[in-house]
């Protein structure tokens, strides 16, 4: 904010800005935000890829640093120049790497620091590893302001971190659901999947959609399929699986699909710019991660009407109301993510229900427009409270804004 442009900026700090669920979270807050209140800078520590063209604004600042490996203190002065540079009046780090921005932040004199906490990542699934919560602990007193995507990571940042309760903002990711719309249900006739081979409207289609890395397990789904198909029923030839995604695990994957006897049933898609589409040409969804925070392409498929079938960690208990909306199976389980597939697929009026109670939930709970009103709130909330000193801790920070 400044005399020439009285609009709040907001400098969106990443590790790097490329395809992923958290950075689509950015690139919808940035092209929802309204323009005449907010003004927006993407700062990735390493590089900003052409992921970028999914913002719709033209005035947004882009800052890469292209930020070596090793301890974030060698980029302190790189960060510290660029903040004096944007002069943004919010910076909001997502995630643990990113975090290491802060000290730069409030040496730069930026007073609203906001940390978002997204998730965990395959080598610290719950969030238990000792030097990523002592990392956490130590940048606390740079942090004014933070948010858990999810009411597991609200407690975690409470309990493990030593976080005050009236310094976390809980809020929900949101999605487009006008885009993320479902098809006619009462038509028999299943959309195609542009370039897809299984558009033989016979065919039962499930497929999830994410990075192929191991946090996302994908190997489970295709071992899922292969335990359906094994079955002694002729009806599980029309079973087939779509992996929508591209990542390191790719190759892993198709082996273990030529290795479980079903390279034919499996279609890998690759990445997609047409995801509502192919969620629309599914009969179920399926997330077999080992964790998540808040999914959003859970979320998506639910927006699309599909009956979801979701491992039974993190945010996903609160996204999915077990036997209603979908169905929650434990992690590692391929035996439990088989039955849930075959009972969808015997029971269409079941997955019906289900389908029909996921996309009203979404409507109801998990909608763009509120999570972009709960983060212009937040946003607004925090300028107008800016305190004095620049390094308290969150919970002076807060008393000091529930005292004004």
């Amino acid at each position: 904010m400044t005399a020439q442009d009285p609009r709040l900026l907001v400098a969106h700090v990443v590790y790097r800005f490329d395809v992923g669920g958290l950075e689509n979270g950015v690139v919808n807050l940035v092209n929802r935000l309204p323009a005449q209140r907010f003004r927006h800078a993407i700062v990735a520590l390493t590089e900003i890829t052409d992921f970028r063209r999914r913002i719709t604004r033209d005035d947004v600042q882009y800052v890469a640093l292209a930020k070596p490996p090793g301890h974030g203190a060698r980029q302190w002065p790189a960060l510290y120049r660029a903040f004096k540079t944007l002069q943004p009046d919010i910076v909001h780090t997502r995630n643990l790497a990113p975090l290491e921005a802060m000290p730069a932040a409030w040496a730069a004199g930026v007073s609203v620091r906001v940390h978002g906490e997204h998730g965990w990542d395959v080598a610290d699934l719950d969030g238990a590893n000792r030097s990523h919560r002592l990392a956490r602990r130590l940048y606390r007193p740079f942090v004014t302001r933070y948010v858990a995507l999810s009411r597991h990571i609200e407690q975690y940042l409470r309990d493990s971190i030593s976080v005050p309760a009236g310094a976390i903002a809980q809020i929900y990711n949101g999605v487009d659901t006008h885009r993320f719309a479902s098809h006619d249900r009462g038509n028999a006739v299943r959309p195609p999947i542009e370039g897809s081979p299984f558009n033989d409207p016979t065919l039962w289609l499930a497929g999830t959609v994410g990075r192929l890395a191991t946090v996302k397990n994908q190997t489970d789904a295709i071992r899922a399929l292969a335990v359906a198909v094994r079955s002694s029923l002729p009806a599980r030839e029309c079973l087939r699986l779509v992996v929508v995604g591209d990542g390191e695990l790719r190759a892993a994957l198709q082996q273990c699909a030529r290795a479980e006897g079903v390279a034919d049933r499996v279609w890998f898609a690759g990445s997609r710019n047409d995801v509502a589409d192919v969620l629309r040409g599914l009969d179920a969804f399926l997330l077999p991660s080992l964790m998540e925070g808040i999914s959003n392409t859970l979320l998506e498929a639910m927006a699309c009407g599909l009956p979801v079938i979701a491992t039974r960690v993190g945010g996903n208990v609160e996204l999915v109301d077990d036997h209603v909306s979908g169905t929650l199976v434990p992690a590692g389980d391929t035996q439990a993510l088989a039955a849930a597939m075959l009972r969808y697929m015997d029971d269409p009026s079941m997955a019906a229900r289900h389908a029909t109670a996921a996309r009203s939930a979404v409507e109801t709970r998990f909608s763009l427009e509120r999570m972009v009103a709960d983060y212009a709130a937040l946003y607004e909330q925090a300028a107008a409270h800016r305190v004095a000193g620049r390094n308290l801790p969150a919970s002076t920070a807060q008393a000091s804004a529930e005292h004004h």
